[in-house]
């Protein structure tokens, strides 16, 4: 039995001849390649691989290669229906010269698939390999008919052991392909570091100075040379959730005397290993995505920031500066534990919420979950493909002192800004923000932004204080070259505009300081960058009497 059923497997691409009309293309010579089955191939996730794992990409490529077909220079994606009789077939006409073939294959073997809109389209090209990879349909059939005893047609069987050698070759390729995929599987399955975890890694290389404002003593900072890592380890226990625990470890401090232009890279914890985040994603149904982080959690990790090709999450691939990687609303009450969900209102309207506290894991009055600071946001955002529009509003209680009541977090704004009433006084805040982002065509696109804080002392006095922030931002992917960006922004960065009439403070409102940012990221390959750029600032520490200050930096990130 196992001798006749590879026999049919040598033979059966020459059942094709019966077709006589060109069966379509389905597959492309990585179907070959494959040599797995589209319902496991569609099973599996990267997940399943670990961290030196094969794609999954790499096994469902036979599956969707099969689907996938050149129609007038366009990509579709099409599924071919078993047909029960060649009359099915709109397009095949009894005056067709291999009709009668084609009708053979059709009522005698019933493995003769045609397209959803009950055509054949028998005068497309192959290759072939798909000529080959085709006839698995005819290939089960005939399997079953040995399998029950049957005998085939004699003189079908003479044609095939006729064509036999023609087709030998291709067959045997197909052999020797899926032996070696079998042995690359096992070896990888072997060493493979987890089931359930891959690995991710970035590193950041910079050498930065400031110069400038000498007249406030930026004028003194040195010529630094920083570095950030981070390694990610992301499982998956459904393949559909993703848990994350983030290695982080770095000694990019900020520069002394510049309360702005703070690098997204600024990353200070002496060289040593502290857990920067740790998250768990996971869906409700097909319309709601949970986000619970346990620790380092942020808005921009599942709110969307409506920032394209300028947001990079903290990361070292796309913005120079926290500001300029998107809305600074989406920097107040960050670095906490809490709770987000995302609920597909529509397929173009998407609603998004959740509570952030910052003393979570803290027993002490006046903290914990419920009792310290906290900020709560909520967005709706518009997304038609082109073109994205986000509302947001955000409401945070700070009860700390010191850096406990910084406003925003991750470096955006100046001293007023981040702390209006001191580093002692508690304070809460309303604030409502405005992003629209633009894309003009696949090499540009544009952002925009604002917002406003209305922020509020606890202390005596009853002391409010107005924030604004707005910016606009060019991007430029692929400038240059494949992977390349380059990108502006402009704007300011979070500046107190003014106290209310009652307040002793009125007198030290900030002046507007601008902030307009230059970089171009220059893709080495695919797992390095190379990314010189410029900020100037006008203003620094909110002041016009200061000198303008400006920040260089060549930055380099190593990603895998």
């Amino acid at each position: 039995m196992r001798k006749l059923t590879w026999q049919i497997l040598l033979f059966s691409p020459l059942m094709a001849a019966f077709w006589g009309i060109n069966a379509p293309a389905q597959a492309k010579e990585a179907t070959v390649d494959a040599g797995i089955s589209p319902v496991k191939a569609d099973q599996l996730t990267d997940a399943d691989f670990g961290s030196k794992q094969l794609s999954v990409g790499d096994f469902i490529e036979a599956n969707e290669s099969q689907r996938l077909r050149q129609d007038n220079g366009n990509s579709e994606v099409v599924s071919l229906d078993q047909v029960t009789s060649v009359s099915q077939l709109s397009d095949v006409q009894p005056t067709d010269w291999a009709f009668q073939a084609l009708q053979s294959l059709v009522e005698r073997y019933g493995c003769i698939a045609g397209y959803p809109d009950g055509t054949f389209r028998g005068n497309n090209f192959m290759t072939r390999y798909e000529f080959a990879a085709g006839l698995n349909a005819c290939l089960d059939q005939i399997v079953a008919i040995v399998g029950n005893g049957d005998t085939l047609d004699p003189s079908d069987l003479a044609t095939i052991r006729r064509l036999q050698e023609e087709f030998s070759a291709e067959l045997a390729t197909l052999r020797g392909r899926v032996d070696g995929l079998e042995a690359r599987v096992s070896e990888l399955e072997a060493n493979q570091f987890s089931t359930t975890t891959k690995l991710e890694g970035e590193a950041v290389f910079a050498i930065a100075d400031a110069f400038g404002g000498s007249n406030i003593g930026i004028d003194d900072n040195q010529t630094v040379f920083h570095n950030r890592v981070r390694l990610g380890f992301v499982s998956s226990f459904s393949g559909r959730d993703q848990l994350w625990t983030r290695l982080d470890s770095g000694n990019a401090a900020t520069f002394n005397n510049l309360d702005q232009g703070v690098f997204t890279h600024n990353f200070d914890n002496g060289g040593g290993v502290d857990i920067g985040w740790l998250a768990y994603y996971f869906p409700l149904g097909d319309n709601v995505q949970v986000y619970l982080p346990a620790s380092g959690g942020l808005w921009q990790d599942f709110v969307p920031t409506i920032s394209p090709y300028l947001e990079g999450y903290t990361g070292g691939e796309n913005a120079l500066t926290s500001f300029a990687e998107s809305n600074p609303i989406y920097k107040i009450g960050t670095d906490a534990t809490g709770i987000g969900v995302n609920v597909d209102l529509t397929d173009t309207i998407m609603l998004s919420a959740g509570y952030f506290a910052a003393d979570a894991f803290s027993p002490n009055r006046k903290e914990g979950l419920f009792n310290g600071n906290y900020s709560i946001m909520s967005q709706l955002t518009f997304d038609s493909g082109d073109f994205q529009l986000g509302l947001t509003y955000n409401h945070a209680f700070f009860n700390g002192s010191g850096a406990g009541n910084d406003i925003f977090g991750l470096g955006p704004g100046t001293t007023r800004g981040v702390q209006p009433f001191g580093d002692a006084a508690a304070l809460y805040t309303n604030s409502y923000g405005l992003s629209a982002a633009y894309q003009l065509s696949d090499s540009f696109a544009i952002n925009a932004f604002g917002g406003y804080t209305n922020a509020n002392s606890r202390a005596a006095g009853k002391d409010s204080a107005d924030i604004w922030y707005y910016g606009l931002g060019l991007a430029l992917p692929d400038f240059g070259g494949q992977g390349n960006l380059l990108g502006l922004m402009a704007g300011v960065e979070p500046y107190v505009g003014g106290f209310n009439e009652n307040s002793s403070r009125g007198a030290g409102a900030d002046d507007t300081p601008v902030h307009i940012e230059a970089f171009y990221r220059y893709q080495l390959n695919d797992n390095i960058s190379i990314t010189p750029g410029l900020i100037w600032l006008s203003a620094p520490q909110g002041s016009q009497d200061a000198d303008d200050a400006f920040v260089g930096v060549l930055r380099t990130t190593f990603s895998f």
